[in-house]
């Protein structure tokens, strides 16, 4: 009951963003109206905190709240949901060159510059194809919580840490991962990292549940568990 406990009251978002939630965020439709008054505060919040930039594209109100949505997707069994590890966004309309890493990206979690990058164009791919499992915002947003995790000794982010210790253990086992491999249902940029490993799990657990938790029940729980999140609202009502 104290993951949606807002003691100075729950904010409310404009009837033209909750709108766009509605006709374009499938998670959020199918919510009821309590989860969705929750849902539209903990958005409010998120574009409160964080700063968005457009590099020669145009960060409108669409842009941001759909990437608001996800974030507040992604943690919202969290009480703490807002961290502290990014300050802005940073869109660009397609691909873009990154001259600290000189190469080409769709998206990343850039930790110097406390900024979450995205691919507009690949954005509404895994927006638009939601049970491809390949997500770019649930995937980057990933990144932060994990990097939250490894610093912050927040209840939300320690009960993140200790589960992902014990996939960590998994990732390690070359018996356990081959045995995971020969399913083929993780993409192979999941065996990347460490990283990857864990925001490709997500991508998996928000697109397809019902086949993740048949394939791979523990791990299954296991993602549920870190980020204390409801399974019954993974589900069409």
């Amino acid at each position: 009951m104290l993951v949606h406990w807002y003691p100075f009251g729950k904010k409310k978002l404009p009837e033209s963003h909750r709108l766009l939630l509605q006709e374009n965020f499938t998670f959020y439709k199918r919510l009821s109206d309590l989860k969705k008054s929750q849902f539209d505060h903990r958005v409010f919040k998120f574009l409160e905190k964080y700063q968005f930039i457009g590099n020669d594209i145009e960060v409108n109100e669409e842009r941001k709240t759909l990437l608001a949505g996800y974030y507040v997707m992604l943690t919202f069994g969290m009480r703490k949901y807002l961290v502290d590890n990014f300050q802005r966004i940073i869109i660009h309309p397609q691909v873009y060159y990154s001259s600290q890493t000189e190469d080409y990206h769709k998206g990343e979690y850039n930790r110097m510059l406390k900024a979450v990058v995205f691919s507009w164009e690949d954005f509404l791919k895994g927006h638009h194809n939601n049970q491809d499992n390949v997500n770019l915002a649930l995937h980057e947003f990933t990144h932060v919580l994990h990097w939250n995790a490894l610093k912050s000794n927040e209840m939300s982010a320690i009960v993140f840490y200790d589960e992902f210790r014990e996939m960590f253990e998994i990732f390690k086992n070359e018996t356990k991962m081959n045995a995971i491999r020969e399913k083929s249902y993780f993409r192979e940029y999941a065996y990347e990292n460490q990283f990857e490993f864990l925001s490709v799990i997500l991508e998996h657990f928000f697109e397809t549940p019902q086949t993740f938790k048949t394939e791979l029940p523990d791990l299954f729980e296991r993602t549920r568990k870190m980020i204390n999140f409801d399974e019954k609202l993974l589900y069409q009502n």
